[in-house]
């Protein structure tokens, strides 16, 4: 499935279909396998309802013919797999541009039954659990009709409608052997019914961004963050700060009613930047004490050694001076510099200039 901040623009729309109780009928595209360089990676997923997408799988996929096939695949009711590659599609991956191949499972979504899946995932989130999912794709290289079939693990118990256990035990066996995988990827299972295609997609909840500090480059790391779908709060002693976005919640407390006050875990991240550095340590002190997956604040050199001291004690590592060294001067570019550095430890990058590097961009 999509990051964990574009399942939520992806469910809010299966929601909608649902609600019409599917009478507007969707499809749901997923890429499932990659070669070479691609524009989105496997797992990727894209809504199609009436001619127009949610969560698009364009720049560099052929979307238009996706969309053809989606309609295509709601008046049969039936799973298909659109593969594009030299043999059956050259002429639109030229077009996309991409040079890499491709093959996107599209599914329909025309009754309770297909989204069952979904309310899965939505628990998961709601509850901030981690864990997999595991997509049975296809059955000796053909589409599973008339629906693919799931297992989702949550980190303890597993929720399936796979009809042959053993197949779900082998995946269930395969996914809690390698659920710290990140990135999604397909393998091979046989089976007695023959060879199966499975697609296994860690599921990790949306990231949260405490923010400490009332001031104006606060604010405007926290309109970046909700920007990203992130979870966002802001939180300070003195009142909220004017223009905080709609989507950022405020929280008032003290370092010391912190931790009481605001739950934060390991996939959570903490700036603190209120430009005070007595107040800043207060706040490094009750945060280093969080198994946060990223913990910076804002300062010069001289008072980021202070700063780590503190965090220190407590076995935490600090990224301060945080951001990326991008030049930046105001608010706005402060907020650019430290979002996307929180965003490259979260997903385990250097944060350095692409044409640098030799490494896959998306793995």
């Amino acid at each position: 499935m999509n990051s964990a901040s574009e399942f939520e623009k992806l469910l809010a729309a299966v929601r909608e279909v649902e609600f019409a109780q599917f009478q507007r009928r969707a499809a749901l595209a997923t890429i499932v396998r990659t070669r070479g360089s691609t524009f989105r990676r496997a797992g990727a997923s894209m809504l199609v309802r009436e001619g127009r997408v949610v969560c698009s799988l364009s720049g560099g996929c052929p979307e238009n013919d996706i969309i053809a096939r989606a309609k295509k695949v709601i008046a049969s009711d039936a799973a298909e797999i659109a593969r594009y590659n030299d043999e059956s599609a050259g002429d639109v991956l030229f077009e996309a541009g991409c040079g890499g191949e491709l093959d996107v499972l599209i599914e329909p979504l025309t009754q309770s039954v297909d989204t069952r899946f979904l309310d899965q995932l939505a628990r998961m989130h709601m509850q901030r659990a981690a864990g997999f999912m595991a997509t049975v794709y296809a059955c000796g290289d053909v589409a599973l009709q008339p629906r693919p079939q799931r297992l989702i693990w949550n980190g303890a118990a597993a929720w399936s409608d796979i009809a042959d256990a053993a197949l779900a035990d082998a995946i269930l066996a395969t996914g809690t052997s390698s659920a710290a995988q990140s990135h999604a990827y397909s393998v091979r299972i046989d089976t007695a019914q023959g060879t199966c295609d499975v697609l296994f997609e860690s599921v990790r909840p949306v990231p949260a961004l405490a923010i400490i500090g009332a001031n104006a480059a606060a604010v405007a790391l926290a309109r970046n963050a909700c920007a990203l779908g992130w979870k966002t709060l802001l939180i300070d002693q003195r009142e909220a700060p004017p223009g905080l976005p709609d989507a950022a919640y405020f929280i008032k407390c003290t370092p010391a009613t912190l931790l009481d006050k605001v739950p934060l875990d390991a996939h959570s991240s903490a700036l603190v930047m209120t430009f005070n550095i007595e107040r800043d340590c207060e706040w490094l002190d009750a945060l280093a004490r969080t198994p946060l997956a990223y913990l910076g604040a804002i300062g010069s050199r001289e008072r980021a050694e202070r700063m780590r001291a503190v965090v220190a004690r407590h076995g935490a590592h600090l990224h301060a001076p945080a951001g990326l060294d991008i030049g930046a001067e105001t608010p706005e570019e402060i907020a650019l510099a430290v979002s996307a550095e929180i965003l490259a430890v979260l997903n385990a990058r250097e944060g350095c200039s692409l044409v640098g590097t030799t490494t896959p961009i998306h793995p």
